[in-house]
């Protein structure tokens, strides 16, 4: 019987509260409710494009800003996403993707290494995309990176349009993320030290 690679994770603090539930072998199904409307919609393209089930419930200090909410979210994300993992037997470990979206242009290549980087090359026009701010993109990149472990680089090759940008990114990254858990025909670590 295969390993049900699935992860619930919780975390509360004085400034957000978040509960994620996530299926790496799901549909593609999200139901996300952060009080940020952008946020939301990249959540779901996250889910929609790497067929990954995500139910994510956060409420945060919104009063003050999307920032504690949106990096707790990533936070939660990454963490239950290296233990939906497991000990990432039989996985492609690697994903890259140059992901087109009308005028912008993004490249994602990562690795679930156990490492977590964040290498980003982009600047946005725009300082927000409806009602998150554009800056937020990266601190949710990074700790997405750092907390799931993950070496990711994100260089937009492309793009006048923010949104399309910030589209194109979370697009680019679910796919990468897709390709990367695939699982393949063995039953091994993808690495000569025998863990990640």
């Amino acid at each position: 019987m295969e390993f049900e690679r699935k992860s619930n994770f919780q975390r509360k603090t004085s400034e957000t509260e978040i509960n994620i539930s996530i299926n790496l072998d799901g549909q593609g199904k999200v139901e996300s409710s952060t009080g940020i409307g952008f946020f939301n919609h990249m959540v779901e393209l996250l889910g929609k494009h790497s067929g990954f089930d995500i139910l994510l419930e956060a409420r945060g200090d919104l009063a003050v800003d999307a920032h504690h909410t949106v990096e707790d979210v990533a936070i939660c994300l990454g963490r239950a996403l290296k233990e939906a993992l497991g000990e990432k037997k039989g996985i492609s470990r690697y994903g890259h993707v140059i992901l087109p979206m009308d005028e912008a242009l993004v490249l994602v290549a990562l690795d679930l290494s156990g490492r977590g980087y964040l290498g980003l090359e982009a600047s946005f026009q725009a300082s927000r995309a409806g009602d998150m701010d554009t800056e937020l993109v990266e601190e949710f990149l990074r700790s997405l990176a750092v907390n799931g472990e993950i070496t990711l680089h994100v260089r937009v090759l492309a793009g006048r349009n923010t949104h399309h940008i910030i589209e194109a990114i979370f697009k680019g990254l679910a796919r990468a993320l897709k390709m990367a858990v695939t699982r393949g025909t063995g039953e091994e670590v993808p690495s000569t030290k025998g863990i990640l």
